[in-house]
């Protein structure tokens, strides 16, 4: 059967399957061919992949700038070359080594077999200095067409301390765009439910269903600042998975801490494929380390979109 992860589709088969393919429905069409070319051309025709697949990360990448070094910055794309569109928050602002970051990012990225692309926002329009930020896009140019230049909503500006960033898009393999909505909330004690109230705006001001709204929300995917949007048929790509990291590990060697980060997505537009939260700590003899990296951990959603 076919299954799925995080890193996109892999073939699992059934004790003996592989050994023993010579019992599949279609070998007397294909007795004179060699066994490797026989296994390809069957499993063609048992097991085709979606051609409208589209492998979604977000990323709070704590204070993205000059704190992370060479190793860390390599870590990152280790991750992100397994996905076909990023969207990161916490990008350093005040420091134009933020940005220098990202491109670096990209240039490893370019580098790990794909062709890949990537825009970085302006500072945002915070009330203060010391919480404007950058987002930025990257995205595998070889399946992701952008149109046009993503921009801050300047309509939020005033409402949200960091107003979103948009990027507009189109999987080379579907005839719609689609569009993801990057941001990163104020903090919890912050009423961010206040920014995230506008949410439920966004098909009807893109005039698209294909929108996704991916970030740091701080706050969980059950709040009832959620529900106008859960009504117009989104949900979370996870649920009440926590995405951040404690400062030490528990007794019970438990380093996870707030699920504030996601992807929501329109299920009437979208079939969900996989999701999930990406542990890149994986012991607790390792959480410095990450912690070095970001208190976040990346969230990923695989979606099939739908023709209209």
């Amino acid at each position: 059967m076919a299954t799925q992860s995080p890193a996109g589709w892999f073939l699992f088969f059934g004790r003996g399957t592989v050994r023993n393919f010579e019992n599949m429905p279609c070998l007397p069409i294909f007795m004179g061919m060699k066994k490797t070319w026989l296994l390809f051309l069957c499993l063609s025709f048992i097991l085709p992949l979606p051609a409208q697949t589209v492998k979604l990360l977000t990323w709070n990448i704590q204070d993205l700038g000059r704190s992370k070094d060479e190793a860390e910055i390599k870590e990152m794309v280790k991750i992100m070359r397994q996905y076909d569109l990023i969207a990161i928050q916490e990008v350093v602002a005040k420091d134009p080594a933020g940005a220098r970051k990202v491109a670096e990012l990209a240039d490893l990225l370019n580098r790990s077999g794909n062709r890949w692309d990537y825009r970085i926002s302006n500072p945002t329009q915070s009330p203060s200095a010391y919480i404007s930020e950058r987002y930025a896009f990257i995205w595998k140019s070889s399946l992701i067409q952008n149109l046009g230049s993503p921009y801050l909503d300047q309509d939020l500006a005033r409402a949200c301390f960091r107003e979103p960033y948009i990027g507009k898009f189109r999987l080379k393999s579907h005839p719609e765009p689609f569009y993801v909505v990057n941001f990163h909330a104020r903090k919890h004690d912050q009423q961010p439910e206040e920014e995230i109230q506008f949410f439920s705006q966004y098909q009807r001001r893109l005039g698209s269903d294909y929108v996704f709204i991916a970030g740091d929300f701080n706050l969980d995917d059950e709040h009832e600042v959620w529900n106008a949007l859960k009504w117009m048929g989104f949900r979370p790509a996870i649920s009440q998975v926590p995405t951040t990291l404690k400062r030490k590990c528990t007794r019970q060697a438990e380093y996870f801490n707030y699920p504030i980060d996601n992807i929501f997505f329109d299920r009437d537009v979208c079939q969900r494929l996989d999701a999930g939260r990406v542990d890149f700590v994986r012991s607790c003899e390792r959480l410095e380390l990450a912690r070095g990296i970001s208190d976040h951990l990346p969230v990923f959603l695989a979606v099939q979109l739908t023709t209209p």
